[in-house]
């Protein structure tokens, strides 16, 4: 079996490079060793993040920095174990957090975040699933007066970016979500969507793909090799040869990329969620983020789904409910959560990059090896945009913003 590009993952990057090869002209595989969006894209928050223009930056706060090691926080938690193989990431991450360098990684993600919206709106409603879709926003609330009122402050910078907001004071909030308690305000980002299933999403977009003449097939990414003239990997279906290959992995790309020798620091931030009934009488109408305490709420189609911050851990370490239990004792203050739906809480893990914007491009040594990977928070958000620009960068289009922020040869 062969093609011209064979796209490993078949999550939302994955899938969405694969439509846009495709819709290039181009003869697609697309491989994953499961069903696509089981992975990542099945558990996020559901937020198409129009308003994100700022990265998700290291705290430089000694304040906050003392507050995370004392490792008591609901918003970001670690390993004491794991914490010495972290630590060199981890001050890359810090490093690159800094005023200039975030200045510097907000104007790299800028153009993809302004498309994130429209892209994904031609891909709903080429394939059905605008149902999934809600275009109310959401809303940022704060439990105390002061960081509610920097948050302000930060907001009214961002009018050069062109996004929609009201800022809401508690009267305003309970308006908007009658069912909210104990917030002193918030803003609501009018610009966001969000979606009730974002793994069905991503699995009504690879039906797209099929439906259009694509080929997806079960395989180990892991048995990718190069061939004189191109590549290869072993599939459930015999070998698939192609001339380009893309690593769409999210945070299993090293396990492809470090074999052909390639140093990219990718680390993983892990996450949870679990879903919850909300008791008799109560509604969310609206995505909502405790700012404060760094966790989602969000309606979904199975219930009210929290997804927890960042923890740092290793990979394939056991999950560890202690975050999502801190969590959840703040949420139930702020909306009245009923009982657990899961049995078990959802593990994610984040593909992070610590100058925050991901690998889009060609690898250095390797021609035809393309990789499109490290979307941090915003693997939903920004799947469909950078699906767009690796594909017109691979057939030789013009692109709609230049790709040298997100090239892999910036790690050397």
């Amino acid at each position: 079996m062969d093609c011209q590009t064979l796209v490993l993952g078949a999550g939302i990057v994955g899938v969405c490079c694969a439509l846009h090869l495709q819709a290039a002209g181009q003869r697609v595989i697309l491989l994953d060793r499961d069903e696509p969006g089981r992975g990542t894209s099945h558990g996020n928050a559901g937020l198409i993040e129009r308003s994100s223009i700022i990265p998700y930056a290291f705290p430089r706060e000694w304040s906050r920095l003392l507050r995370y090691g004392l490792n008591q926080q609901s918003s970001m938690r670690f390993s004491p174990a794991d914490l010495p193989r972290l630590a060199p990431w981890l001050l890359q991450y810090w490093r690159q957090s800094s005023p200039d360098n975030l200045a510097k990684a907000s104007r790299a993600m800028q153009p993809l975040i302004e498309r994130c919206v429209i892209e994904h709106d031609l891909l709903a409603e080429a394939s059905g699933m605008t149902g999934l879709m809600r275009a109310k926003g959401w809303i940022e609330c704060y439990r105390d007066q002061r960081e509610f009122d920097r948050a302000v402050a930060d907001a009214n910078t961002y009018a050069a970016y062109g996004l929609r907001y009201d800022i809401l004071d508690a009267a305003q909030l309970r308006d908007r979500e009658p069912s909210l308690s104990g917030a002193v305000g918030g803003i609501h980002w009018l610009d966001p969507k969000s979606v009730t299933d974002p793994g069905a999403l991503v699995r009504g977009y690879a039906a797209l793909f099929v439906q259009r003449g694509g080929v997806l097939l079960k395989g180990d990414a892991r048995s990718l090799r190069q061939l004189d003239e191109g590549w290869q990997v072993g599939s459930e279906d015999g070998l698939v040869s192609s001339r380009q290959v893309v690593v769409a992995l999210g945070p299993q790309s090293a396990d492809v990329f470090s074999r052909f020798g390639y140093r990219i620091p990718l680390a993983i931030k892990r996450g949870y969620h679990m879903h919850y009934a909300s008791q008799p009488g109560a509604a969310l109408e609206h995505s909502v983020i405790d700012a404060q305490a760094g966790y989602v709420l969000a309606p979904m189609a199975r219930g009210i789904r929290l997804t927890t911050g960042v923890e740092f851990a290793a990979s394939d370490a056991p999950a560890n409910e202690i975050q999502l239990r801190r969590c959840e004792a703040i949420a139930r203050t702020l909306y009245p959560l009923g009982e657990r739906l899961d049995a078990e809480p959802w593990l994610g893990r984040r593909p992070c990059l610590p100058d925050m914007r991901p690998v889009i491009g060609e690898a250095s040594h390797h021609p035809g090896l393309w990789f499109n990977f490290g979307h941090a928070h915003h693997g939903l958000t920004l799947g469909p945009v950078t699906g767009r620009l690796l594909a017109d960068m691979m057939t030789g289009k013009p692109t709609f913003t230049d790709p040298a922020p997100y090239s892999p040869a910036r790690f050397r």
